[in-house]
């Protein structure tokens, strides 16, 4: 099933008997009003998914600031949108997916594969002729979704030192490089990531590039089968395994990400630019 799925296609699903399962990421680092900007404006059909409280665990002690959800907790979730074993998922936000991207992988991890990102999001369907929005919080009938997890490839913190493949530091150049540092206590990176960001994967419409320039793009990362994404703490590094996914490669995610990895005291940071080591 391509990743992807364009607002047009996706108004025609919206029109046969059987309907996709909408869910409405949005999410902005720093903010908390998700929720209301969904009632204020949504596709028909929509539910919310709480990227805080649906989509993470709460942060404690060595971990990142979005830890991944306990699979029973993110099971009881995609129960409370709806989700049966038959169902077919399109997710969506109001910032280049990526938001949505976490919610795609968490699905696709925990072995649920019907699962597409609305390319463009929100922004896209608005553009459609005729198209509508709902207001106020809709919701779906309980579903029955029987999941499973251990899906998509993951690292941990032991492993990083033992990874293959390359490593992808998804955030914006200067976090990577250091020189500014706005939410992790410690500035840098981990030694020897290159550094993608992931705004590099979207066009000037917020649309991903296409498969071909994606995989050019990775490629001259190195980045085949195996590398490994994170970001500051492994949201927008979903985003990252979903270009890669485009692009035809199998990408790991490190979830912890930068966020975590700096609880570890002993961990070396690295404040030089890598890309012109290889």
């Amino acid at each position: 099933m391509n990743p992807l799925i364009s607002a047009q296609e996706l108004a025609q699903l919206l029109q046969q008997p059987q309907t996709p399962i909408l869910l409405d990421v949005r999410w902005s680092l720093g903010r908390d009003d998700g929720a209301e900007r969904y009632a204020a404006g949504h596709i028909p059909g929509a539910v919310f998914a709480d990227l805080e409280r649906e989509l993470s665990s709460a942060p404690g002690p060595g971990t990142g600031r979005h830890p991944l959800p306990l699979p029973e907790d993110f099971q009881a979730a995609a129960r409370g949108w709806g989700l049966n074993d038959d169902s077919q998922v399109v997710v969506y936000d109001d910032a280049g997916a990526l938001s949505a991207a976490r919610a795609w992988w968490l699905l696709k991890h925990a072995r649920f594969e019907q699962v597409q990102v609305l390319d463009g999001g929100l922004d896209a369907w608005r553009q459609l002729p005729g198209a509508e929005l709902a207001s106020g919080a809709e919701h779906n009938s309980p579903g029955q979704v029987n999941l499973s997890w251990g899906r998509m490839p993951v690292a941990e913190f032991e492993d990083l030192s033992s990874i293959a493949g390359t490593l992808i530091d998804s955030r914006a150049t200067a976090r990577y490089l250091g020189i500014e540092e706005p939410i992790d206590p410690v500035a840098g990176h981990i030694p020897g990531a290159r550094n993608r960001p992931t705004t590099d994967n979207l066009d000037s419409q917020a649309r991903f590039l296409p498969a071909a320039a994606l995989r050019s793009e990775f490629q001259k990362l190195g980045a085949q089968d195996g590398a490994v994404a994170y970001c500051g703490s492994g949201i927008t590094a979903a985003h990252q395994v979903l270009a890669a996914a485009v692009a035809g490669i199998d990408m790991g995610l490190y979830p912890g990400s930068w966020s975590e990895y700096v609880t570890h005291p002993e961990a070396p940071v690295a404040t030089s630019d890598e890309q012109h080591r290889h």
